[in-house]
C-alpha cells in the first residue's frame, strides 16, 4: 500500500512541477513507394520481400543470395523517344555528327539510315537488326578511348529527350522504378543492370544513380590498350601513359539467352528477382524462376498513351502473355503515379 502511495506522490509532484512523462516515438517507416498506386504488382513485390527477409520464414534467403537483375531500356529508363537511346546515338553518329559522318563506313551509314527511316517514316527495321546494329555500333565507335566515349555518350544524353518537355535523355528514368532500387537495397538485396545495350553506354547513363560500374552488364566489344597494335595482349605490357580504347570486334550482343550466360559468367549466382519489359528478358526471367530459392519475375508494359509514346493495345496483349508465363505485370498507366516526373509532358516527336 505504501508503495502505491509513494508512486502516486511522485507522479503528482511531477505534474505540479510541469513535468510530462517522455514516451519514445516510434520511428516512421520510410515511404519507399510514394510514386506508386496500390496494385497487384506492388503488393506481390512487398509480400515477396517480407517473406524472404524474415529469418523465421521457411523461404528466408541470406543476404548474399538476394540478387536482383534489371533490364535497362523500357524497364527503368525510357525507350520510346522514339526508340532506344543507343539507336538514337548511332543514328546521330552515322548521319549527323560533323566529326564523323563524312568518314563513316557504309555499314554504319546504312544502319543509321535504317533507324532514321524506322523512327520518321515507320519503315520496318531489317530482319535481325539487333545484330546489324551491334556490329555497326562496334565499328562506329572503334578507336575511341573509354574516357572519350563516356564523354560522347553524356554529351548526347544532355540533349532534350525527343517527344517530351522538361526532360533530357540523361534524366529519362522511370521514377517509380528507382524507388524499387532503394527498397531492395534497404532490404539487403544487390541489384545488377543486365542490358542489351552497350555496356559502356549503360554505365554512362546510370552513373548518376550511383550504380557501380561493376554491376552493369551489357553488349560488349573487345578492348585494347592504345599502343597495343595487333598484339593479342599476352606478350604486350601496357605502360601507365596508355588509354584503353574500343575496337570494332563485337564480343556479345546481350539479349535473350546471352543474358543468362553473362549473368552466370559475371555474377556467378542465379538471381531471385528479375525485372524486364520485353521478350528479350524472358530467358533471364526463366533463369530466375528456376532458382531453388523462392523467386519472382516482373514485366513492365508500356500501356500509358497519355504520358508516354506507348501502344496500349499491344501492351495489353503482352500482359496476358506475361501472366501466363508466370510473371507479375507492372502497368505503367495504372501502377505509376508518374513516369518521368510530374513536370514532364509528352509532346509530338520533332524531326
Amino acid at each position: 500500500m505504501k508503495k502505491h502511495i509513494l508512486l502516486f506522490a511522485v507522479a503528482f509532484s511531477c505534474l505540479l512541477a510541469g513535468c510530462t512523462a517522455t514516451v519514445p516515438e516510434r520511428p516512421v517507416a520510410p515511404d519507399y513507394f510514394s510514386l506508386w498506386n496500390e496494385c497487384e504488382s506492388l503488393t506481390a513485390l512487398k509480400a515477396y520481400v517480407k517473406d524472404v527477409t524474415n529469418p523465421c520464414s521457411k523461404n528466408y534467403i541470406k543476404p548474399e543470395e538476394r540478387i536482383a537483375t534489371f533490364d535497362m531500356d523500357g524497364t527503368f529508363i525510357g525507350e520510346l523517344y522514339p526508340t532506344y537511346f543507343e539507336y538514337n546515338l548511332l543514328e546521330y553518329r552515322g548521319l549527323d555528327d560533323p566529326t564523323y559522318k563524312d568518314i563513316a563506313p557504309a555499314e554504319v551509314k546504312e544502319a543509321a539510315q535504317d533507324i532514321r527511316d524506322f523512327v520518321r517514316d515507320g519503315k520496318p527495321l531489317p530482319e535481325h537488326f539487333d545484330m546489324i546494329h551491334a556490329r555497326a555500333a562496334a565499328t562506329a565507335y572503334a578507336g575511341m578511348s573509354l574516357y572519350d566515349f563516356d564523354l560522347y555518350v553524356k554529351s548526347y544524353a544532355s540533349r532534350k529527350a525527343n517527344g517530351f518537355t522538361g526532360m533530357t535523355y540523361a534524366e529519362s528514368f522511370y521514377k517509380p522504378m528507382l524507388q524499387v532500387f532503394r527498397y531492395l537495397e534497404a532490404h539487403g538485396f544487390t541489384f545488377y543492370v543486365i542490358s542489351g545495350s552497350d555496356r559502356f553506354i549503360c554505365r554512362s547513363l546510370v552513373e548518376s544513380l550511383g550504380i557501380p560500374a561493376n554491376r552493369v552488364i551489357g553488349m560488349d566489344v573487345k578492348l585494347k590498350s592504345s599502343r597495343q597494335g595487333e598484339d593479342p595482349g599476352v606478350d604486350y605490357t601496357m605502360d601507365k601513359y596508355e588509354d584503353l580504347v574500343r575496337t570494332d570486334e563485337l564480343l556479345i550482343k546481350n539479349l535473350k539467352t546471352n543474358k543468362v550466360l553473362q549473368i552466370t559468367q559475371e555474377i556467378g549466382k542465379v538471381p531471385v528477382l528479375s525485372f524486364g519489359n520485353s521478350g528479350g528478358d524472358c530467358a533471364m526471367h526463366n533463369f530466375c524462376l528456376s532458382n531453388k530459392l523462392k523467386s519472382a519475375a516482373f514485366m513492365l508494359i508500356a500501356d500509358d498513351e497519355d504520358r508516354d509514346h506507348a501502344n496500349r493495345e499491344k501492351a495489353l496483349k503482352l500482359a496476358v502473355e506475361w501472366r501466363e508465363a508466370g510473371y507479375h505485370v507492372i502497368s505503367m498507366r495504372d501502377d505509376f503515379k508518374t513516369i518521368y516526373g510530374f513536370q514532364v509532358q509528352k509532346v509530338d516527336f520533332n524531326f
